[in-house]
């Protein structure tokens, strides 16, 4: 059940329906938290800005702040980010195993050291316990540059911020040609 509506794309400004045409061209549908936000265009514009800035810039490999997404997901239980961010990562070369052995990556060999760091980080920003210690900032420090580990941050402090969202509107995962509709008229 949708607990706040969606607008389609006859409902929305140019500019939000411009987002929409773009995830139309790049994932063959429009998410269901978009179409959701955008009941508040400024929020949805900036939401979008910000999300593709943590994922697109910097110096980190997309594929890595996938990883951490991912295992963010899984700690907060977001069915709705893990059904997309999932596909992500295994579009990115993660496999099937990998995800599976997310939530005991320190036990497994199917991470390398660096990438072990970084879920651990995204972990604790996600438990949100205690600020890092000085042992688990040089660690950190070991394997990334301060920009990167600023660039991690982001991604799963992002996507706690998602995460929530979208289960506090036990938000379903959006299905393939969901929000897709001809643009004819704008509101």
């Amino acid at each position: 059940m949708t607990r706040i509506s969606r607008l389609g794309r006859r409902e929305v400004s140019e500019a939000v329906g411009e987002i929409y045409d773009r995830y139309v061209r790049q994932r063959g549908n429009v998410p269901n938290m978009f179409r959701t936000v955008a009941h508040r265009p400024e929020i949805l514009q900036t939401m979008i800005a910000h999300m593709e800035a943590v994922l697109n810039t910097g110096t980190l490999p997309t594929s890595l702040k996938e990883l951490v997404i991912v295992r963010t997901s899984q700690m907060n239980n977001c069915e709705y980010c893990l059904a997309s961010h999932s596909l992500l990562a295994k579009k990115f070369g993660y496999s099937e195993a990998q995800i599976a052995a997310l939530p005991h990556f320190g036990d497994s060999d199917e991470f390398t050291t660096r990438e072990k760091t970084a879920l651990r980080l995204a972990e604790r920003l996600t438990r949100n316990e205690r600020p890092l210690d000085d042992a688990e900032l040089r660690d950190l420090k070991a394997h990334f540059t301060e920009g990167e580990i600023v660039e991690l941050m982001a991604a799963s402090g992002l996507f706690n911020y998602f995460n929530r969202f979208n289960n506090l509107l036990a938000m379903e995962p959006t299905q393939a040609g969901s929000g897709v509709e001809p643009a004819t008229a704008h509101a």
